[in-house]
């Protein structure tokens, strides 16, 4: 939506000059498109909005809230085709099936459709909320679905006095105000269980009736835009907040169980300032080499660790220090967490086609000298990412592994061939967070033997040393830890390692190879590190290591 269709919209006297200059004032603080700023201003509404809409993309308009659809017509598209791409048949004429979508990008979906049904596709535009009344109307179908549908009332007023509307919404507030990170809905054993991840630990927030189950879990996928009839398969979704005046973006999946469908909210806070590479947790000598390295003109360098390790804020804080005028940085993300002026950042969305790989060989033709990848979810992505790194561009990415070294080899697990592998990778990072102790009341305390073979010290090196350990107070809500910071350990390739992956050598060997070069540090001794110097505990450092059940501290 751009300000031609404002002006669009103004020369058809469907809004007043002085709303415009209004929403392109909301335009310009916000970013937001001027179309969905007039909506937010109550300058217009979907279907006039969208109306113009697909006069300016030269589409035709279809009006879904009138009319009937001829059974024949929607049996030409099948119901999980048409719920999964979000797609409605509504007529045949000339030979020609017109589907109604949402979003004039989703044309590409015709072609899709065309091999499906054997037959010509033809896009026509409707509001994005009369379609979502429409699938639902003709390929819903249950109980719960009406339930929810009664939930969606019109008007602001009205859903401010739904009481499962304002439960929902207290449940947002909350998690922000706590600074979770998820919150999780679970039903089973006679409760509805509430439990927000803080600071990377669940903690039970509160219980529900059962009966609750069904309209809390229905109101969250009709925000999320997901498909309230199907219970049986797991769903994702988003959710766009504006609460307190800051913009939350969540990412919602459904996982069916015996007890039903358990929910997971994942809070994105747009409004957080972005880290720099210190405050993440380099100390200075690894800040020094991180630097050197993001400078390299080519290769690919790997960021790796679990689901919510901070991965994708390491790679932001590394190009917020590239980002510069004569540089350009091209990113793929699923999905964008910070927006970053000057750079050129593209959303997945896998249905209308829009993957990794796809986006990675369109930006290639964009010549950027730096690439992001949000994560290597396969060998195409992987070969793709790889290729871009060998023909001259520097590419960071993600993996799930445990290590650094295990990077090397999960990917060739994946495909890749070994010799790619060894020429296109520069270094990879394996990372954690661990809670930060409370500024207000750590405590002190000697540091005993057990504690320094846990952190790998000799005991010389604890000798007459005192360790900060967790007490608990009202800052901390009696935790003892309050924010977090990462530990990181990472690896250099050299000749020797390359030489080995490029042979296929095992694990243990690129492992070995590494650390008796100096190219790899571990994890434990950073995290050694930062107990040292009093940021964290050693029994945090322990549990994101895996050691606990080694070592007693």
């Amino acid at each position: 939506m751009s300000q031609f269709l404002g002006e669009m919209m103004l020369g058809a006297g469907a809004i007043r000059r002085e709303q415009l200059e209004e929403a392109m004032a909301l335009h310009r603080a916000r970013g937001m498109r001027i179309g969905e700023a007039l909506l937010e201003l109550g300058h217009t509404d979907e279907g006039t909005l969208f109306r113009f809409l697909a006069k300016q993309q030269g589409m035709p308009f279809v009006d879904l809230d009138k009319g009937r659809i001829a059974p024949a017509v929607l049996a030409r598209v099948p119901s999980e085709v048409a719920r999964t791409q979000e797609v409605l048949p509504v007529m045949e004429k000339d030979g020609k099936l017109f589907v109604a979508v949402d979003d004039p990008l989703k044309r590409i979906v015709a072609d899709q459709l065309q091999f499906a049904i054997g037959g010509e596709v033809v896009c026509a535009l409707a509001a994005p909320g009369a379609l979502r009344r429409a699938l639902a109307r003709h390929y819903g179908g249950d109980d719960q679905e009406r339930l929810a549908r009664q939930m969606k009332v019109e008007g602001a007023e009205a859903e401010a006095d739904a009481p499962i509307v304002r439960l929902v919404t207290r449940m947002f507030h909350q998690a922000l105000e706590m600074r979770a990170s998820d919150i999780h809905v679970e039903p089973g054993h006679g409760r509805l269980r509430v439990r927000y991840r803080i600071d990377g630990m669940l903690r039970d927030m509160a219980e529900h009736p059962p009966h609750l189950h069904a309209p809390v879990v229905s109101r969250l996928k009709i925000m999320a835009a997901m498909d309230i009839a199907e219970k049986r398969k797991p769903q994702d979704g988003r959710i766009g907040l504006r609460l307190d005046g800051r913009e939350v973006d969540v990412r919602a999946s459904i996982l069916p169980g015996n007890h039903g469908e358990s929910m997971v909210l994942r809070l994105l806070d747009r409004g957080r300032s972005l880290l720099s590479l210190k405050d993440l947790g380099f100390e200075e000598e690894d800040h020094r080499w991180f630097r050197r390295l993001i400078k390299r003109p080519n290769g690919i360098v790997l960021v790796t660790g679990p689901t919510g390790s901070g991965k994708t804020t390491t790679l932001y804080a590394a190009l917020s220090e590239l980002n510069r005028p004569d540089v350009k940085i091209v990113t793929a993300e699923d999905p964008v967490e910070y927006h970053l002026a000057g750079i050129n950042q593209v959303q997945v969305h896998p249905r209308i086609g829009l993957t990794f790989a796809r986006i990675l060989k369109a930006m290639l033709r964009c010549a950027p000298n730096i690439i992001l990848v949000g994560e290597i979810r396969d060998m195409e992505t992987a070969e793709i990412a790889i290729q871009a790194s060998l023909t001259g561009h520097l590419v960071f990415s993600t993996l799930h592994t445990n290590d650094a070294p295990s990077a090397l080899t999960r990917l060739t697990d994946i495909g890749v061939k070994p010799f790619l592998v060894s020429a296109a990778v520069q270094a990879v990072i394996a990372q954690r967070l661990v809670r930060r102790l409370c500024g207000e009341c750590a405590r002190t305390q000697p540091a005993s033997e057990a504690e320094a073979r846990a952190l790998g010290l000799d005991a010389a090196t604890v000798a007459g040393r005192s360790f900060r350990v967790p007490r608990g107070c009202r800052a901390c809500e009696g935790t003892g830890y309050r924010g977090r910071i990462a530990l990181f350990e990472h690896m250099e390739m050299d000749a020797e390692v390359r030489e080995l992956v490029f042979r296929g050598g095992s694990l243990e060997q690129v492992r070995k190879a590494a650390a008796a070069s100096g190219n790899l540090h571990a994890l434990l001794a950073d995290g050694a590190r930062k107990v040292l110097s009093g940021q964290t505990s050693t029994a945090e450092v322990m549990r994101v290591t895996r050691l606990a059940a080694e070592v007693e501290v």
